[in-house]
């Protein structure tokens, strides 16, 4: 197994009625997908689902490694909590885009991220892909790390019902089914693993920007947004709520304006301002229209985990 090259399993959207006998149940946490290594020289590495090191990131995670104590490799999620306890992407933000060690140790310090521990994929070298869901499951709780540090193995339960009551008490994402039989699939998006969202969220390619009004004029009033198919990256609507001063200046530092629209469908807009489609980010919305836009988009904040041009119509 290579790590620098391993990509983790992805889950399908569903519903209730395409589970039942034979999956268990998780959490659907908002956080950031990791995987997870301890090297053969006791170190921890952290990779994103994008495959960016992010182990700089996140230096209260790294005693980890001694507590596995052995070369292995496995999947999990990175969240941070609001000051209620709940999971919120909001509040991991301003950890997932610190790249200097020393910035990140003083973040550590005030606000501290957890690692969700879910999957054991390799163990003192040996490949655990193959085996079964139960089973590797299995042998990650044998590894008996849970609170020893900033990092946990989250219950399941072969009870959907009460998993959704759970998540909609403690207000999280949603529940991913896992099918109980199934192998470990690297970089594949499989139905052995089924999402069900608590409420509709998708992730979104910036194209371009439409300029704001009053106190923003001359500044970003709304995100242009679109998802990718099979024709390229289609034109979603625009995105304004939800956008603090904050957000609109990390975001004009970060676009790059281009003449021309990235979007393969029309823009109806005379004032549209194009930029390249690099950045996703995340919004939460009513439905989508028929002719494919989001109605009520608002915006959660920017992903530097995930590529572009992976970026499909989910919810």
């Amino acid at each position: 197994m290579e790590f620098a090259t391993l990509k983790p399993m992805l889950a399908v959207p569903g519903r209730a009625a395409d589970v039942g006998h034979g999956h268990r149940f998780e959490f659907k946490w908002d956080g950031v997908r990791a995987l997870v290594a301890v090297t053969p020289e006791g170190q921890l590495r952290l990779r994103s689902r994008n495959g960016v090191d992010i182990t700089a990131r996140y230096p209260e995670l790294a005693p980890l490694a001694q507590a596995i104590g052995r070369p292995a490799v496995l999947d999990g999620e990175i969240v941070a909590f609001d000051d209620h306890g709940r999971p919120s992407f909001s509040a991991l933000q301003p950890r997932m885009h610190l790249a200097d060690p020393a910035r990140a140790a003083k973040a550590a310090a005030t606000r501290p991220v957890a690692l969700l521990l879910f999957d054991l994929l390799s163990l003192d070298g040996d490949d655990r892909m193959s085996w079964p869901q139960a089973r590797r499951r299995a042998a990650l709780q044998a590894l008996e790390v849970a609170g020893t540090g900033p990092w946990s193995i989250p219950p399941d339960t072969d009870d959907l019902a009460a998993a959704t009551a759970i998540a909609e008490q403690r207000g999280l994402e949603g529940v991913v089914a896992k099918r109980q039989d199934a192998p470990y699939r690297p970089g594949v998006r499989s139905n052995a693993w089924i999402k069900l969202r608590l409420e509709r969220r998708q992730e979104v390619v910036v194209g371009g920007w439409r300029p704001g009004k009053g106190h923003r004029s001359g500044r970003i009033g709304s995100l242009l947004v679109g998802v990718y198919d099979d024709t390229g990256l289609r034109y979603a609507g625009g995105v304004g709520s939800g956008l603090s001063e904050r957000e609109i200046a990390a975001l004009e530092a970060t676009l790059r304006p281009r003449p021309d629209s990235p979007f393969v469908d029309p823009v109806e807009h005379r004032d549209a301002r194009f930029a390249d489609p690099d950045l996703v980010v995340d919004v939460r919305f009513s439905e989508w229209t028929p002719d494919g836009r989001l109605r009520h988009p608002v915006y959660l904040g920017r992903r530097n985990d995930k590529s572009p041009t992976d970026v499909v119509r989910e919810a």
